[in-house]
């Protein structure tokens, strides 16, 4: 693509700029080098409360495949690093620098470390959230201001501000460096597929964004090695601490991405393990809402089916629950994540043979178990992967691991007084080498 001749739109949601005169604009073109500060960012109170489309999965996955030297469609500009030490929780040194100007190895590890930070599933180590509304120090005006400004120091002294939010009130165990970059990311303004020529004409989407990534360290470890100078064995003593850029603790993108356009209102927020948030980190440094994680949700839908129908099923029923949540997955056709609320619930476990069970009672069982009778369900986060061995069967001789699509063919029985796990298989079980001989019950 011809840079110099292509056209960029900076585009977050409309009238979220005004033009000199004060006038809201939808979005803004200028040539795809121009600086980021190019516009104006009205008050935060034009467009706060605002509810708008949530990130998806092809978006997280867009942004984080940017993530890797010379790639033409990111640019970073700035790179910030701050060394916090251990239980006295101060910080001990900090440096900014262009990310240009960064030795390329150390650039390769970085971005090494960012996309690994951008991995994984959403609502499990990935969580968009939004931000408080009424907080007293909202960390979203600092963003804000960083997002905007063309001044470096500036960004790097509201990033420090963060840092002392990530301070108070918390003492760390070993040392950690916080680092933040930002930079801008391009998309093309008209979807295609990704195997499609560039054109020269060919018009960018611009977003401007900052991503910060908390990583702990670990003391070196003792090591033998060989001089080749002296031709001799030497024990090599390392003292300096090893930045674990391999394992985020956790970190965030702001702002947030839907449509090809910027969420200023929310933030995705990065957790070091699945469905382990860190709440401190949410609550009291970005200021943002608390998100109610995978593992959370698939406990809420578990309690509510027990509420109607008790907790005792056959295999088959809870397959065919699986297969009905499943099958609303596949045929949903809005790029909104399908959602379920009393009635889906109600009618997906009327079809799957649970018996006495009324639209009045499962939307009680809503109003007993989360206090709101219109809660929704996300539809992916109450079913374990459908098609992966993802359902663990834990016994006290064995643990069987089986998909929710093969649930089916599991049963529990009773067998001469005992209980037994029977699995129904379309051919011999073969166990190290030998055939086991087939018996009739």
């Amino acid at each position: 693509m011809n840079h110099d001749s292509g056209i960029v739109h900076l585009s977050l949601y409309p009238s979220l700029f005004t033009s000199s005169n004060d006038q809201p604009v939808d979005h803004i073109v200028m040539p795809l080098q121009c600086s980021i500060t190019s516009f104006i960012l009205v008050k935060p109170s034009h467009f706060l409360g605002v509810v708008y489309p949530t990130m998806i999965k092809k978006e997280i996955a867009h942004i984080r495949k940017q993530f890797k030297l010379d790639h033409e469609m990111l640019k970073v500009f700035d790179i910030l690093n701050v060394y916090i030490m251990k239980e006295s929780s101060e910080v001990y040194h900090y440096e900014c620098q262009p990310f240009a100007l960064v030795d390329r190895e150390k650039q390769e590890l970085y971005m090494g470390n960012f996309k690994k930070l951008l991995a994984g599933e959403l609502d499990q180590k990935l969580f968009e959230l939004r931000f408080q509304e009424h907080a007293e120090e909202p960390s979203q005006v600092l963003l804000h201001q960083g997002l905007v400004t063309g001044d470096t120091e500036e960004w790097m002294n509201l990033m420090l501000v963060l840092v002392e939010k990530m301070l108070a009130d918390k003492t760390y165990e070993r040392d950690t460096v916080v680092t933040f970059i930002r930079g801008q990311y391009f998309r093309p303004t008209k979807g295609r597929n990704d195997e499609a020529e560039e054109s020269e004409k060919d018009e960018m989407f611009a977003h401007p964004f900052i991503l910060c990534s908390v990583n702990s360290t670990e003391p070196p470890r003792n090591t033998l090695m060989f001089d080749y100078v002296e031709r001799e064995f030497k024990y090599n003593v390392v003292v300096d601490p090893i930045i674990k850029l391999s394992a985020p603790d956790q970190g965030f993108f702001y702002p947030s991405v839907t449509d090809n356009a910027s969420d200023v209102n929310r933030i995705l927020y990065c957790a070091g393990k699945a469905n382990e948030p860190n709440i401190h980190f949410i609550e009291q440094v970005l200021t943002a809402e608390k998100s109610v994680t995978a593992q959370e949700e698939r406990g809420i839908f578990e309690e509510i089916v027990k509420e109607v129908a008790g907790d005792q099923f056959d295999a088959a029923t809870i397959a065919h629950v699986y297969e009905e949540i499943h099958q609303i997955i596949e045929t949903h056709e809005e790029e909104e994540p399908p959602r379920l609320d009393y009635r889906d619930v109600e009618r997906m476990l009327t079809a799957s043979g649970v018996e006495d069970v009324t639209t009045e009672k499962v939307e009680q069982a809503f109003q007993t178990i989360v206090d709101d009778r219109n809660y929704e369900l996300k539809a992916s986060s109450v079913i374990p992967k459908f098609t992966s061995k993802s359902i663990k069967i834990d016994t006290k001789i064995a643990t069987i691991s089986v998909s929710p699509q093969d649930l089916k063919y599991v049963k529990q029985v009773n067998y001469r007084g005992k209980k037994c796990l029977l699995i129904e298989v379309d051919e011999d079980v073969v166990i190290e080498g030998f055939t086991l001989n087939t018996e009739t019950l």
